[in-house]
């Protein structure tokens, strides 16, 4: 009984101690890639493309509620202890640190990432990985490289529109419901408003971005089973993808804030 639970145990180190190990050797592969961007700018623009203006109209459609709910919050919870005038300040405070690049970050994580790690992994799986390496076209170079570069400088493009989405929507429900007109609404954000804030938000958008396509490609690129085994890398792109982007959230506002 006693052999049997170390047994366990000393598996499941040795496997992520062979995750780890893996982890490493994609990200210097990554790095040393980076000296052939201009190589592959074709196929980090196309990526871009997927990424940014794929992802917008979802993004840009949960920021808008997102603002609305986070407006209704903040009024209930201002009512009777602080005036109204300084909902368009807080709501926007919110969003701009915590509430825009967080649930963006998730969002992309179920549309990129998990889109990532099942066409890396269909590749795996159906040995056209084997075929770029017969080709001498290294993988990682031509595969994860370019998705990793096209999700890091896109993310915070997206970040910055799904913002001002967000704090668009805070207004149109503090303005049609709460009545609090434009001139208070955004004296409000513009004397809360602080430059790190935004800065430190747009971190956090470049690190999500990069953790998740990051995720995408070590997962398709050890995936196996075939379909099933494709299901299975989507599903675990984007459930670790979340996972990390919640924990790294809460180490980055420690280190930023």
């Amino acid at each position: 009984m006693l052999t049997r639970f170390f047994e366990k145990v000393g598996l499941r180190v040795i496997n992520i101690l062979r995750e780890l190990g893996q982890i490493s050797i994609l990200l210097i592969g990554i790095i040393k890639g980076l000296r052939y961007l201009a190589k592959y700018r074709r196929s980090v623009l196309h990526q871009m493309e997927h990424i940014g203006v794929g992802s917008l109209p979802l993004v840009l459609i949960i920021a808008v509620f997102t603002g609305a709910v986070a407006a209704w919050q903040a009024a209930y919870l201002l009512k009777g202890i602080a005036p109204m005038s300084i909902l368009g300040g807080t709501t926007s405070r919110a969003i701009i640190t915590e509430l825009g690049p967080v649930l963006t970050g998730i969002v992309i994580a179920g549309r990129i990432g998990a889109s990532i790690a099942a066409e890396i992994g269909t590749m795996k799986v159906t040995e056209q990985i084997d075929a770029l390496e017969i080709m001498a076209i290294q993988p990682v170079r031509f595969l994860a490289m370019p998705r990793v570069v096209a999700s890091i400088t896109m993310m915070p493009v997206i970040v910055v529109f799904a913002n001002v989405i967000a704090i668009l929507g805070a207004f149109l429900v503090s303005n049609y419901f709460i009545g609090v007109s434009f001139a208070v609404f955004f004296n409000s954000v513009k004397k809360f408003f602080i430059f790190s804030d935004f800065t430190a938000g747009l971190i956090k958008a470049v690190v999500f971005g990069g953790v998740t396509a990051f995720l995408g490609c070590h997962i398709g690129f050890h995936t196996s089973g075939g379909a099933e085994g494709v299901g299975q890398a989507t599903i675990r792109s984007f459930v670790l993808s979340a996972i990390m982007i919640l924990i790294l959230d809460y180490f980055l506002w420690m280190l930023l804030f």
